[in-house]
């Protein structure tokens, strides 16, 4: 069915995608280096990228990406999902440098990167066959992270906003003396929310050294975050509990990025511990005890990424080796393991061929291997071919390719009790995912602008469903989809104003088998229309002024309270001085239309918020 559907939407559609870069994640003087974007083009995609709610996370400039869509119960600081192309939250991987940092309870906690935005650089969204050879463990996409040079200076914030919101934040940063730099930071942050039982207090560290010299860049980094937030019906989706979720995550770094004549390697190792306790109910306090989902994970790796050009010959390589472990957990006590090896290699080379007139052809083909001590093994080929041509007014590209990619499931789908608030399978094997996709680029330099159209067959998705026979539960299930999707991005830059627009639609065709499914709460949880439309104007000397919008139709969904579509918008003032040096003023608000759009069917919507911060940097 899926070739079908696919062979149509070809013909009747011209698909886009949007793309850009940009060389700063940094939320500081808000001048133009806090866009996100992807890579090969320069463009911006989002305009904010500091949140009305809290100081920024990595997550934060995720919110209104076209090419991701973060689904947050509450801030977006607070606990986010992140998904590409209709897949859903374990799909999408985050990575640092040359190593995926991976969550083995659950992909709730994927987005938990410990990190100061300011120490790295805009992510890059892969897919497909550069996901392939990026990614681990992440079937439809990987957010790519690298980590910037250090600059000296520092910068100071305060923020006040409504429902009793205050938050800081200050760093400092010296750059490389002799080969060696480094950044401290620190930010902290306490607020009511826009609902009752919505409040939080969150505390991040961190600490980087950095060793520069002859094309070599290493980095060690520690960080640690203490976060605490509320939100009824976050994750059960009935409004009336009052949950919480209360995580303390330890993260350590080493990386190293070598560049040469030939091309650049790029290794590294992370260890991360996460402790979390999860209560449906904060009025019960519980501990120790079934049903006080109390869990302590452990995860060790070492990786590595490459690319060398031998003649017309461009060798793109990658590989990760992973150690985890589910140390305690009071709930997690089925299935027959609590710790698993995984690894990942993947060769892709390509091969240039010069046709004239500016244009060349590149091949792509190659596989990635998939280990695992506790599942089945894979083998994933991969093909692509692009056709680019240069002429005096910009580049024109068109790229046909197709990739097969896996992922296991984590310890909360295969070790929950197998009924219950969260029913575990411990069934649940290897997940795949076969995506061809087509697509056409123009980027005449002003002017950016990507065109995608994909199928893709999803078999064994773990997918957590809802039966009428069982109300007050969730089950995990394995699905069959097949998913087609159109992506659309343009974007252009003023001396005054940039614009960025972006258009998703999405089409699913399901099958649970045997499994009793009236609902489900990710898999069938997207975006049949989603649109974006960034705006940054400069209206005077040191005064800008950035609007985020997105429309959205949802799929319906019989366990939603209220519409299937919203209109939803995030608006800033920032006021800089003369110089990149002094003070800077910021007045933030997000969800401007308070809409009540429950983003996860039954969980109530974040209402607006409005701050005010300060900042200062020397």
């Amino acid at each position: 069915m899926l070739k079908h559907t696919l062979s149509a939407a070809l013909t009747a559609s011209l698909p886009v995608a949007f793309l850009g870069s940009s060389p700063s994640l940094a939320d500081e003087h808000d001048g133009a280096d806090d866009e996100i974007t992807e890579i090969t083009v320069s463009a911006r995609r989002v305009a904010n990228t500091r949140p009305a709610g809290t100081y920024a996370s990595p997550a934060t400039a995720l919110r209104f990406d076209p090419l991701t869509e973060l689904q947050s119960r509450g801030i977006a600081e607070g606990q986010s999902d992140v998904t590409v192309r209709g897949g859903v939250f374990e799909n999408t991987g985050f990575k640092v440098g040359a190593v995926t940092v991976m969550d083995p309870q659950t992909g709730h906690y994927v987005a938990e990167l410990p990190i100061d935005p300011a120490v790295l650089t805009t992510p890059a969204i892969y897919k497909g066959i550069d996901n392939a050879v990026e990614g681990f463990n992440s079937a439809i996409a990987t957010v790519t992270y690298g980590i910037g040079r250090i600059e000296s200076g520092g910068h100071a914030n305060l923020g006040f906003g409504t429902d009793d919101l205050n938050f800081q934040a200050i760093r400092y940063a010296r750059a490389p003396d002799d080969g060696i730099g480094f950044q401290v930071s620190a930010a902290r942050s306490d607020g009511d929310g826009t609902v009752e039982f919505g409040d939080h207090e969150f505390t991040r560290v961190n600490a980087q050294l950095q060793w520069e010299g002859d094309g070599v860049q290493s980095d060690l980094i520690a960080s640690y975050q203490d976060k605490f937030y509320g939100w009824p019906g976050a994750y059960t989706g009935f409004a009336s509990l009052p949950e919480t979720d209360d995580t303390q995550t330890t993260f350590l770094l080493f990386n190293q990025r070598r560049e040469s004549a030939s091309g650049w390697f790029e290794y590294g190792g992370f260890y991360r511990r996460l402790e979390d306790d999860y209560d449906f109910n904060r009025t019960d306090f519980e501990t120790g005890t079934p049903g006080s989902f109390e869990h302590e994970t452990r995860v060790m790796a070492i990786g590595f990424q490459g690319s060398r050009r031998t003649g017309r010959i461009n060798w793109r390589y990658g590989g990760q080796l992973t150690g985890d472990e589910l140390v305690c957990s009071t709930d997690l006590t089925n299935g027959p393991f609590d710790d698993r090896s995984y690894a990942t290699l993947t060769i892709v080379p390509s091969v240039d061929v010069a046709l004239g007139n500016g244009s060349v052809l590149v091949w792509r083909f190659g596989a990635t291997v998939d280990y695992s001590n506790r599942d089945s093994d894979e083998v994933s080929p991969m093909l692509g071919v692009s056709l680019e041509r240069t002429d005096p007014s910009g580049t024109t590209s068109l790229s046909l390719e197709y990739a097969q990619t896996t992922q296991v499931p984590g310890y909360t789908a295969l070790k929950s009790n197998p009924s219950g608030l969260f029913g575990g399978n411990a069934s649940l094997g290897r997940e795949t995912a076969r995506q061809l996709s087509a697509s056409i680029a123009r980027d005449t330099g002003q002017w950016q602008a990507r065109a995608t159209v994909f199928g893709r067959e999803d078999d064994d998705l773990v997918d957590w469903t809802y039966s009428t026979g069982a109300p007050f539960a969730r089950q995990a299930n394995a699905v069959d989809i097949d998913v087609i999707g159109v992506e659309m991005f343009i974007t252009h830059q003023w001396a005054n104003l940039d614009v960025a627009a972006g258009y998703t639609w999405l089409d699913k065709d399901a099958d649970y088998g045997s499994a009793q499914v009236d609902a489900s709460f990710y898999a069938l949880n997207f975006a049949r229309h989603r649109a974006t439309l960034a705006l940054r104007y400069r209206f005077a000397d040191g005064f800008e002024v950035r609007l985020d919008n997105e429309y959205r139709r949802q799929e319906e969904n019989p366990l939603r309270v209220g519409d299937d579509q919203t209109y939803l918008a995030s608006m800033s003032f920032v006021w800089t001085g003369d110089s990149a040096r002094g003070l800077s003023l910021a007045l933030v608000a997000d969800n401007l239309t308070d809409s009540e759009f429950q983003t996860f069917p039954g969980t109530p919507a974040a209402g607006r918020q409005i701050s005010l911060n300060a900042g200062f940097a020397w």
